[in-house]
């Protein structure tokens, strides 16, 4: 999320993404330290000041380092 972002409508921009075929979708609110991953067919999980996200099986392999969000 960009500092002039809605969480709402962000929320709505990832289930909209979702619902065209994406497979996983990280929300980052820097803010809050918060990040709500997105999967396909699955309840939104929600982590509070997490250290890092994998890429899972979309993106094998792939870790992001979340130090650079909290920083």
């Amino acid at each position: 999320m960009s500092p002039t972002d809605s969480l709402k409508e962000t929320q709505a921009k990832m289930q909209e993404y979702m619902e065209n075929g994406v497979k996983l979708g990280w929300l980052i609110d820097p803010k809050t330290r918060r990040v709500e991953i997105y999967r396909q067919g699955q309840p939104v999980e929600v982590l509070a000041s997490p250290n890092e996200l994998s890429g899972e099986d979309v993106l094998p392999g792939f870790v992001l380092n979340m130090q650079i969000f909290w920083a």
